[in-house]
């Protein structure tokens, strides 16, 4: 029997400390990071505003209680919201997620770095209003890119190693320690009150992954980052006001995050936090799907094309075989009934059929409208998924990251045509000059969704230039975006 455990409160758990001192205390000087940083900012922005053209998504907006305005509140993008920042981290949080169209980080974990904007910008807007109310500074978005890049560091280099979805968690939960952290330290709050909110984040209940997966795959997936970071400015606001953390949390024995949720195992750090994941980060950019199936999109895409110039179509296929990387197998290759476009959207199945039909995928191709074509199970029901161990660790090598799937099609004629492979998707750093100018293409569509000329110029005019960006007031940028 092992002996009683002592009594005296420990120093902070080393992981706590080293997120604390960096954002606290890193300097950042990678003019590439801000770069990717504003570009971002943008295509997440952007998502949001796609987003808002659907109802599902809309009705989760606005104040808890309607009608409700606050004082120098933190404004949601394309709305005429004005909420306290909890509540606005959880509209634009949900907003951007909405699509599954925000960029997306892989690594022994997965996730979408980006959902931490919501708490980053509802809360430096609220910051910022309040400030110019007393007759202070605001903040500006330089400020909020730093934020960003932060966030991206810790959320990506604690996925790097540590698989919280084989244990069964939800990857939101690095969504609220890494917003808990950014959050905390534009608040103000000491080094000290930063620890305690960090450790609150950590010892907070953890999502599950249920609503992920068949038979339970719902919406629940589109708003969990927006609860995340929303919850995490809650943490923040909490600590400010004196509330103490729990400096163990993670490494506590029986009771502590990694013996309760890890199965004892302590995390496993690659790097240490500088700008490497935003500098690294993926977007998704021409297809909104689960960035796993991104590859095989493209390669749908391209023999589709091929189908077409020879006459034929995807009624001539017999089988398609996709050679692809372990996460994707374990993620998204799905048979059966899907109930739902969350459902839809994590199928490679449905991903690669629909481009083969329709020579498109669009975030209405989910729809149950479109899911109702009959050819389109018809054709999830040809196609199989095989794992190849090269891609799977291409898919985790450093110095690579690649997310290839490779596509065969054999025809009812019995010909096969040549496969098809794509390694990089667009939104690879491997393919940022090709992509970027695509990325803004798509900013530009997703502000005439919202706005009009005049004011998509406006918009246009100060997020496609890094300097005035930068030097802008946080409210001043954010009120461009109010309808």
């Amino acid at each position: 029997m092992s002996g009683p455990v002592s009594a005296v409160r420990p120093d902070p758990d080393q992981v706590l400390v080293d997120i604390v001192d960096y954002v606290l205390y890193k300097e950042l000087s990678s003019d590439l990071a801000y770069e990717t940083a504003r570009n971002c900012l943008i295509d997440t922005l952007g998502c949001g505003l796609e987003a808002l053209e659907y109802p599902a998504c809309r009705k989760l907006l606005g104040p808890i209680v309607p009608g409700t305005m606050v004082p120098n509140g933190a404004k949601v993008p394309g709305t005429q919201f004005q909420l306290d920042p909890v509540q606005a981290a959880f509209n634009i949080g949900a907003m951007i997620r909405w699509l599954d169209f925000n960029d997306t980080w892989l690594a022994a974990e997965w996730g979408h770095p980006s959902d931490n904007l919501g708490g980053i910008l509802a809360t430096a807007d609220w910051l910022s209003r309040n400030a110019v109310a007393a007759g202070k500074a605001a903040l500006t978005m330089r400020e909020v890119l730093t934020g960003m890049i932060k966030a991206h560091e810790i959320q990506g280099c604690i996925a790097l190693e540590n698989s919280f979805n084989k244990v069964g968690l939800d990857h939101v939960v690095l969504v609220k320690v890494a917003s808990t952290a950014v959050v905390a330290q534009m608040l103000g709050l000491s080094r000290d009150e930063i620890i305690n909110a960090v450790s609150l984040a950590w010892v907070d209940g953890q999502s599950l992954r249920t609503y992920r997966h068949a038979p339970n795959a719902g919406s629940r997936k589109s708003w969990a980052a927006g609860d995340a970071t929303s919850r995490a400015v809650r943490l923040a606001l909490m600590a400010k006001t004196g509330e103490m953390g729990y400096p163990s949390v993670l490494t506590a024995r029986t009771w502590g995050f990694y013996d309760v949720l890890f199965k004892g195992q302590p995390f496993i750090f690659q790097r240490p936090y500088g700008s490497y994941v935003m500098e690294n980060v993926l977007f998704k950019i021409s297809y909104p799907a689960e960035f796993h199936a991104q590859t095989a999109v493209e390669c749908a895409m391209q023999i589709h094309d091929q189908l077409k110039a020879a006459g034929k179509s995807a009624d001539d296929i017999r089988q398609i075989t996709i050679r692809t990387h372990e996460a994707c197998i374990r993620i998204i290759d799905k048979k059966g009934p899907l109930n739902n476009p969350a459902d839809r959207d994590h199928c490679i199945q449905y991903m690669v059929a629909v481009p083969l039909l329709l020579g498109r995928l669009t975030a209405g191709d989910y729809e149950n409208t479109i899911a109702a074509d009959p050819r389109i199970d018809a054709l999830r029901e040809k196609i199989n998924c095989v794992e190849d161990p090269a891609f799977t660790r291409d898919y985790h090598d450093p110095e690579k990251r690649s997310i290839a799937n490779a596509l065969t099609v054999q025809l009812n004629d019995g010909s096969t045509l040549d496969e098809v492979i794509c390694e990089y998707p667009i939104g690879h750093k491997r393919r940022r000059k090709e992509g970027i100018p695509l990325l803004e293409a798509k900013f530009r569509v997703n502000l005439a969704r919202a706005f009009p000329g005049k004011q998509q110029e406006n918009i246009l005019a100060v997020s496609l230039d890094q300097k005035t960006l930068e030097a802008m007031p946080v409210h001043e940028y954010m009120d461009l975006y109010v309808i």
